[in-house]
């Protein structure tokens, strides 16, 4: 296989093996029959047909944050799209092309360089090409709806290894199953996507200790349902870990963390530049008030270049060993909080990292025009429970844990969840409703009919 590949081929026997087959997700321990990282469309191309050649399956990777579904890759080729990092920003189209492989941090920091934004993550070191084929809930996302659905092309080789293009107008199935559909259809080479003429915004951090968890959270509760659509926040009971690197004020410590972001209008330049920063900074203000009334111990919120809004969540900046698992949530109401709280609040010694609850709602909720297998997001909040797992008896708490808090909140599940945020096998109907997933089925067998390639959410 080597000899048809230009990019790297590594095998148990190299030296660099372990390395290669390393997930984000340090806890999904991978062993595949063979690591690919391909320089080019054709290797992965050549790849596909090694693998159909050997009836192997073929799992695509850039990072592995969502590794853990996948099992451990045995009888498969993983092919880790690193070496695919180009990014070329149109700053008169107002869309970028990235490579598989690249990172958010580095999408961002090259459109910033044009005044210009993506639809990115909370962690930064998210690959953009997995991020999207999910959804990409971002925190513009009650403004702007889901990443997703701002991609106009994908350029992809099928399970069948064809190189296609596909848009709205040329491989129309594909590009559809491709933008939340996962990837089950085809190994993503490049996506183009829309950029948005966003320079700054107003964000950050409001902290408060684990002990008013329930009056937080039921304040927070509240003022979602009063805000409009700019506002795209996150609430987090949270325990910091004890890490040497972080600000010692957050080691080890318990709060309630809300944060996220409220779009403004973008500020022209000149002599006014400054009073309508002044002025937009206290519309946003003003929409953030009643949270503030509640005196946080620490906030940070303010108006920020949008190129820093990955600092905002203070995900891990490397690879960690961790464990959690999500679902959409219909309401919030005064038992479902209860039960958190009860579960992962200041009066259980908790191995959950956190208990997150995003607002969604405003355009997530509205199907976008020409949108793809996930075009809108069920319910008016995502949860989502997870822990680092240094050790298998840290695990099997941390998953007893994050079970317990889903069987919890049972009752006020959408019946639909997020594909991003699940981290256990679920079967496809926990995903996409039934017309839906019948069209992606039909996708499947149109563009990979062996079943060559994987995905941690296979459509069957």
């Amino acid at each position: 296989m080597a000899a048809h590949i230009e990019g790297a081929v590594t095998t148990p026997a190299d030296a660099g093996w372990d390395a290669a087959r390393q997930a984000w997700n340090v806890a999904a321990d991978q062993h595949p029959d063979a690591v690919i990282a391909p320089s080019s469309a054709e290797d992965v191309q050549a790849a596909i047909r090694f693998a159909e050649q050997h009836q192997l399956r073929v799992v695509a990777q850039s990072t592995g944050h969502l590794a853990a579904p996948l099992g451990d890759l045995a009888g498969s080729i993983l092919i880790r799209t690193a070496g695919l990092s180009s990014i070329d920003v149109d700053p008169e189209a107002l869309t970028v092309r990235v490579g598989a492989g690249v990172l958010w941090a580095d999408v961002t920091a090259a459109l910033a360089e044009h005044g210009l934004m993506g639809l990115a993550g909370s962690a930064p070191d998210v690959g953009v090409a997995g991020y999207l084929l999910g959804g990409g809930v971002s925190w513009f996302a009650r403004s702007h709806g889901l990443a997703t659905s701002h991609v106009t092309e994908i350029e992809a080789v099928t399970g069948d290894g064809r190189v296609l293009r596909a848009n709205a107008d040329e491989e129309s199935e594909l590009f559809h199953a491709l933008r939340g559909g996962g990837g089950n259809y085809a190994v993503v080479t490049a996506i183009t996507m829309r950029a948005f003429a966003v320079r700054d915004v107003y964000a950050g951090m409001l902290l408060f200790p684990l002990e008013r968890a329930d009056e937080v959270l039921t304040a927070w509760e509240a003022w979602t349902r009063e805000i409009d659509e700019t506002a795209t926040t996150s609430l987090r009971l949270l325990r910091v870990p004890p890490l040497p690197e972080l600000p010692e004020f957050l080691r080890g410590q318990r709060f309630v963390a809300i944060d996220g972001a409220i779009a403004v209008e973008q500020a022209g330049g000149g002599a006014d530049a400054a009073a309508s920063d002044a002025e937009r900074s206290a519309a946003a203000a003003a929409t953030l008030a009643p949270l503030r009334a509640l005196g946080p111990i620490v906030d940070t919120f303010g108006l920020m270049p949008a190129s820093r809004l990955g600092e905002v969540h203070m995900d891990p900046p490397g690879p960690v060993p961790g464990g959690g698992d999500g679902a959409n949530l219909s309401d919030l109401p005064r038992a479902a909080i209860e039960r958190i709280v009860e579960l992962a609040g200041p009066d259980v010694d908790s191995p959950l990292l956190a208990v997150e609850i995003r607002h969604l709602g405003g355009a997530l909720a509205v199907p976008a025009p020409g949108g793809g297998a996930v075009d809108s997001l069920h319910g008016r909040f995502l949860l989502y429970a997870v822990g680092i797992t240094p050790t298998p008896e840290v695990a099997a708490m941390v998953e007893s844990a994050t079970t317990a808090v889903l069987d919890a909140t049972r009752e006020w599940h959408s019946g639909i969840d997020y594909i991003n945020f699940r981290e256990s096998q679920v079967a496809p109907e926990r995903l996409y409703p039934a017309a839906t997933l019948t069209r992606l089925r039909a996708a499947k067998k149109q563009y990979d009919p062996a079943g060559r390639i994987h995905s941690a959410h296979p459509v069957h």
